[in-house]
């Protein structure tokens, strides 16, 4: 009988690569926030993927980027700090890179100090031309030794069972760390946060996307008329700007009131019960330099 194997993967590159989609994909399930905007993920965020012979928990990380203030620097951080703890890190580049750029030097950088097994996995391989496809993993090649290369698109199921089985192959024998019906460690207080804000970030223009957070006050599970579970939630989005807050709003109420049913709905799906949702919006000046904010981001 084959003996059961277990380990932590992290998946680390630059902003807007795909990387929670890529973890979405593996996990089977919705555990990190995609939106078509750069910065997205700002927590490491684990999903865990539990197989026949082994269990896998992966940890998404935010986008290397040069940081502009205090968030920025602590998202870069964590993504870094991360590296230390993992088994594998599977890398994940751009195929519609023509040369190694400095955000990704600098990954492989921190991929020498950490010196773990690392996968190379090249998304958006539908986006270029073989020749060019063959070019760019000479090149990554001659940087670092990679124990693999798979050259995927992130939005097709098929590239999955591939990627696993290859991370299986460098797992070590070991116990499942987690239970298996699990598929995050992330609390339905931090999935709620994350799905309102994905929404907004989802919804909103560009000029409001990074500099909001949301904090979940009150979650309640009671029974409503008919006997059924209810989760009540109210949670405010804080914003940078009074103007933010107005955008946030929007006419009469509107974006708050989609936002917010958006949310909702999606709770609903993830939660599997009924979901009342309240929303409100506050501006908070100067929270993304603020530490003891900015901390709630740090890797734990």
């Amino acid at each position: 009988m084959e003996e059961f194997k277990s380990g932590f993967v992290t998946i680390i590159g630059r902003t807007n690569v795909g990387k929670s989609t890529l973890l979405n994909l593996l996990v089977g399930e919705k555990v990190a926030a995609i939106a078509n905007k750069v910065q997205t993920t700002r927590t490491a965020i684990k999903g865990i993927v539990n197989r026949q012979t082994s269990q896998i928990i992966f940890t998404d990380t935010p986008g290397i980027h040069k940081p502009k203030h205090k968030l920025n620097e602590t998202m870069v951080e964590t993504s870094f700090a991360s590296l230390k703890d993992a088994d594998i890190i599977l890398f994940l580049i751009e195929a519609t890179s023509k040369d190694i750029g400095k955000g990704d030097q600098k990954i492989i950088e921190k991929l020498k100090e950490a010196n773990r097994k690392t996968i190379l996995i090249i998304n958006k391989i539908d986006l270029v031309k073989k020749e060019e496809l063959l070019e760019l993993i000479k090149k990554y090649n001659q940087e670092y030794s990679f124990e693999a290369v798979i050259p995927i698109s992130a939005l097709q199921t098929k590239y999955k069972e591939t990627i696993l089985e290859e991370i299986e192959k460098h797992l070590k024998v070991g116990p499942a760390y987690y239970d298996i019906e699990e598929y995050t460690d992330q609390t339905l207080r931090q999935l709620a946060e994350e799905t309102i804000r994905e929404k907004a970030l989802t919804l909103l223009q560009d000029e409001v996307p990074h500099g909001i957070y949301i904090e979940v006050q009150k979650m309640q599970l009671r029974k409503n008329k008919q006997k059924e579970d209810i989760y009540d939630i109210e949670a405010t989005i804080y914003c940078i700007r009074e103007s933010h807050k107005g955008i946030i709003i929007g006419k009469n109420g509107e974006m708050l009131k989609k936002i917010g049913r958006l949310a909702r709905i999606e709770m609903e799906k993830n939660f599997g019960l009924k979901v009342n949702l309240k929303t409100w919006v506050k501006v908070k000046e100067n929270w993304i330099d603020n530490p003891s904010i900015v901390d709630k981001f740090k890797l734990k």
